[in-house]
C-alpha cells in the first residue's frame, strides 16, 4: 500500500490500525507494533486516523474478566502508539453489548451494530431498545383437517386434534429456518402466537391457527417484529439474531419508512 501511495504522491493518507487483543481474527499483535510504527514512521505516506479493537464476548457477564483483559492491551497499545507516533489518534473498542454492559469502554467513539436494529443482545430489562424492523407475510389458504392427518413433507406434521391450518407465503428460500419446523417455531397472528406444523417448505409454511379468532386469509403474519422478538425466533431457530437478519434472502421485498 505504501508502494502504491508513493508511486502517486500520495502523503499523509489517513490509515485505521486494527489490534488484535484477543478474538484473533485479524489485526496486529502486540509484538508486531513496534515494527508496524516504524514503518509508519519511515515513510510520510501514512498518518494513523484511528486505533481499534473487537471484543469477543462483551454481552456474557462469565467472560467480564476476558474483556477487561483486552480492554488493558488496547490500552497498552494506545499509549505505546501515543509514544511513536506523537501525534493522537481516535480510540474506539465497544461494540452494541459493551455500550450497555462497559461504559467505561467507550473512549472517543463505539461502534453500535445490531443495536441499530433494535435488537439488545444482553438480554437486559432496563434497556428499552425501539424495534426499527420486522418480517412479515400473509396468510394464503385456510384448511380445516381432521385429527390424524399430517401436513407437509414427510408426514412430519401429525394433527392431534381437529384443525385449522394456515399456509403463509415464506420459507427456508426466504430465510425462514427448517429448524423451525414441527412446532419449534411460531409466528405472530391476529394478537396471538401460532405454532408451524410439519417441515418448513422451499416457499411457504403451514401454522395452527385453530385457536386464533377471526383468522381470515389474506391476514397479516408477523414472522418477527414488535410482537415477536428476532432473538426469540433466532433462539427457536438454535441460531443468533445476526443470522437470522443477514440470512433473509434477496427476494424478499424491502420497504423502508423513515421520518
Amino acid at each position: 500500500f505504501i508502494t502504491y501511495l508513493s508511486k502517486n504522491a500520495i502523503t499523509q493518507y489517513p490509515v485505521h490500525i486494527k489490534i488484535d487483543t484477543g478474538m484473533h481474527r485479524l489485526g496486529f499483535d502486540s509484538s508486531q507494533l513496534p515494527e508496524m510504527m516504524e514503518v509508519i514512521k519511515q515513510s510520510n505516506c501514512l498518518v494513523v486516523q484511528s486505533v481499534f479493537s473487537h471484543l469477543a464476548s462483551s454481552e456474557n457477564p462469565l467472560h467480564d474478566d476476558f474483556t477487561k483483559h483486552q480492554a488493558a492491551e488496547f490500552d497498552a497499545a494506545c499509549t505505546l502508539l501515543t509514544k511513536h507516533l506523537g501525534h493522537p489518534f481516535i480510540r474506539h473498542l465497544s461494540n452494541t453489548s459493551a455500550i450497555f454492559r462497559h461504559p467505561n469502554l467507550q473512549y472517543d467513539m463505539v461502534r453500535l451494530g445490531i443495536g441499530l436494529y433494535g435488537v439488545d443482545t444482553t438480554a437486559n430489562p432496563n434497556i428499552h431498545l425501539q424495534t426499527v424492523l420486522n418480517l412479515r407475510s400473509t396468510i394464503a389458504q385456510l384448511r380445516k383437517i381432521r385429527a390424524g392427518d399430517t401436513v407437509g413433507y414427510n408426514l412430519a406434521g401429525v394433527l392431534k386434534r381437529d384443525s385449522l391450518i394456515a399456509t403463509v407465503r415464506i420459507g427456508y428460500a426466504d430465510g425462514f429456518s427448517r429448524n423451525l419446523s414441527n412446532g419449534a417455531g411460531k409466528v405472530w397472528v391476529r394478537g396471538r402466537l401460532a405454532p408451524v406444523v410439519g417441515n418448513v417448505c422451499m416457499d411457504m409454511i403451514m401454522i395452527d391457527v385453530t385457536d386464533v379468532a377471526e383468522v381470515a386469509e389474506g391476514d397479516a403474519v408477523e414472522i418477527f417484529g414488535p410482537n415477536l422478538p428476532v432473538t426469540e425466533h433466532a433462539k427457536w431457530s438454535n441460531t443468533i439474531a445476526y443470522e437470522v437478519l443477514t440470512g433473509i434472502s434477496q427476494r424478499v421485498k424491502r420497504v423502508y419508512y423513515e421520518e
